[in-house]
Formats: structure tokens, C-alpha cells, sequence
């Protein structure tokens, strides 16, 4: 049963700095249409990659502190995650298969 996570700025340094996993956010606003696109996106990602990499939405009207650290200026922003450093960045609504691929190459390889 994926479901993104929750991030706030209380527990954002537990769940992506101390992840050994990947990790893809998503910074959103209820407010955002193109946001809402997204949504369910990133709900499929958190069911597909549950166990191999933490999925997790920011609210931006909620957490401001987090939004502000990371540059945030354009919503939907999904940041890639590994190792608790941004390696990757999408701005925008963006379709499915290139958040997949983004978040596949920050997976182990696996023999």
C-alpha cells in the first residue's frame, strides 16, 4: 500500500538526509493545477517503489522552511535524492516515465 510520505520541515532531515534509499520530493500547493497533475503520479511512483526508495510530498504553503532551503520558486518541483544531496531536478508536470527513469538511475544496479 505505497503512499507518498508526509515530508514537513520537522522531519524533513530524518527522512531524506538519513534515507539510505532514494529519495524523490515532491514540493506542491493545494492551489497548484499543474501540482494535481502530478499528484497521482507521484502516488504511483510511492506504490511501485515501495521498499526501494522513499517517495515524499512538501507542502509548500505548509512548509515554508523547506521550500526556501532548497530554492523553490516554481510548483510542482519533484528533487531527486541520494544520499541526503539533490542529484536530479524536474520543474514542472512532467509525464510519468521521466520521473520513473530519473528515480530508476538513482536505484542500486542489481546482478
Amino acid at each position: 500500500m505505497g503512499k507518498a510520505v508526509e515530508i514537513t520541515d520537522a522531519n524533513f532531515g530524518d527522512l531524506v538526509a538519513g534515507s539510505d534509499k532514494p529519495v524523490l520530493v515532491d514540493f506542491w500547493a493545494e492551489w497548484c493545477g499543474p501540482c494535481r497533475m502530478v499528484g497521482p503520479v507521484v502516488e504511483k511512483l510511492a506504490e511501485a517503489y515501495e521498499g526501494q526508495a522513499v517517495i515524499g510530498k512538501v507542502d509548500v504553503d505548509m512548509n515554508p522552511e523547506t521550500a526556501m532551503k532548497f530554492g523553490i520558486r516554481s510548483i510542482p518541483t519533484l528533487l531527486f535524492f541520494k544520499n541526503g544531496e539533490v542529484v536530479d531536478r524536474v520543474v514542472g508536470a512532467v509525464p510519468q516515465v521521466v520521473l520513473e527513469d530519473k528515480l530508476k538511475a538513482q536505484l542500486p544496479v542489481t546482478a
